[in-house]
């Protein structure tokens, strides 16, 4: 796992995160890429209500990882809380070898994702997807894997392994869906006992609503190290030579999994509405807050963390 370090003077054009950023910002508006997941969507969030008070407004574009890189590119948004490697890691590397994006490191630590299962079949001794490939287990699981939408990366990650009958998964079927929808498999599934075999990541609400467990993945269908991940904070180039202030913010906006974990439970699983979710997030971790806002300023000139604890 990759670990937060500062980003460099060379991405961002001489940039020093050493000291306040003084720099007036070229923007008073940051576009984030968020795509329909709820982790992205309350970090989103919380982002949007932590800028507003300094002097900066927020757009929220709805639209997919792939969609949001090449936007990125063309100058179309500004940044993505959701840069989950190595799940991404073809459009991500496209946009860094076109010199359009800075990635100022991990936004959140301990991500994992893979084929996953409810404890009780963990617990019956399915801990690996190297098992699958065994006709009695595959016939408890219906032949059958249940993922998040069509098109997204993850998905085409499972379809290329039922393409290469990786694990066994020749003849077995891709079922993609919503989150929501997928999840509602899950729970149906869970309510009766019956064996389910889904797209599962850490952090995320499923984990303990379900007590998921993520399968054991020597092959790297999920990316190596058993789908060990980063969720990294991208960012536009020009957009961070540009606004020195706010990307210094972006670089020190991180989280921990837990903290993740508990906001996506109020927001998907209590369905508390999300502007109410981030800021009982932002009143509650005041520690968090002056962490994140350490040599920021508002973007006139002011201190940021009396900015926003008089917004609070």
């Amino acid at each position: 796992m990759t670990t937060k370090i500062p980003i460099t003077l060379t991405l961002l054009a001489g940039l020093t995160l050493a000291g306040p950023a003084t720099a007036a910002d070229r923007d008073d508006e940051l576009r984030l890429v968020v795509p329909p997941w709820p982790g992205v969507t309350v970090k989103s969030e919380i982002f949007a209500q932590l800028i507003e008070p300094l002097g900066y407004t927020t757009s929220k574009q709805q639209l997919s990882s792939t969609v949001g890189y090449n936007t990125l590119q063309t100058g179309d948004s500004d940044a993505f809380l959701a840069g989950w490697m190595p799940a991404q890691q073809e459009s991500y590397d496209a946009a860094m070898q076109a010199g359009a994006i800075v990635d100022l490191g991990n936004n959140v630590n301990g991500a994992r994702m893979g084929f996953a299962v409810p404890s009780y079949v963990y617990e019956a001794g399915i801990t690996s997807a190297e098992q699958l490939a065994d006709p009695e287990v595959a016939e408890r699981f219906d032949k059958t894997v249940y993922s998040i939408e069509s098109g997204s990366t993850v998905t085409d990650m499972l379809n290329k392994a039922i393409e290469a009958d990786t694990y066994g998964l020749g003849d077995w079927k891709a079922m993609s869906s919503s989150t929501p929808g997928m999840l509602s498999e899950v729970e149906a599934a869970v309510d009766e006992d019956r064996w389910i075999l889904f797209y599962g990541w850490t952090p995320h609400w499923m984990v303990p609503e379900y007590d998921t467990r993520i399968l054991d993945d020597p092959e790297g269908v999920y990316g190596p190290d058993n789908g060990r991940s980063d969720v990294k904070t991208i960012v536009a180039k020009s957009y961070a030579e540009a606004n020195p202030n706010l990307t210094r913010l972006l670089d020190q906006f991180v989280l921990s999994a837990d903290e993740q974990s508990d906001f996506i439970r109020d927001y998907s699983l209590e369905e508390r509405e999300l502007e109410a979710v981030a800021h009982d997030w932002l009143v509650s971790h005041p520690e968090r807050v002056a962490e994140f806002l350490e040599g920021v300023e508002t973007r006139d000139g002011d201190n940021a963390l009396d900015a926003v604890e008089a917004s609070l």
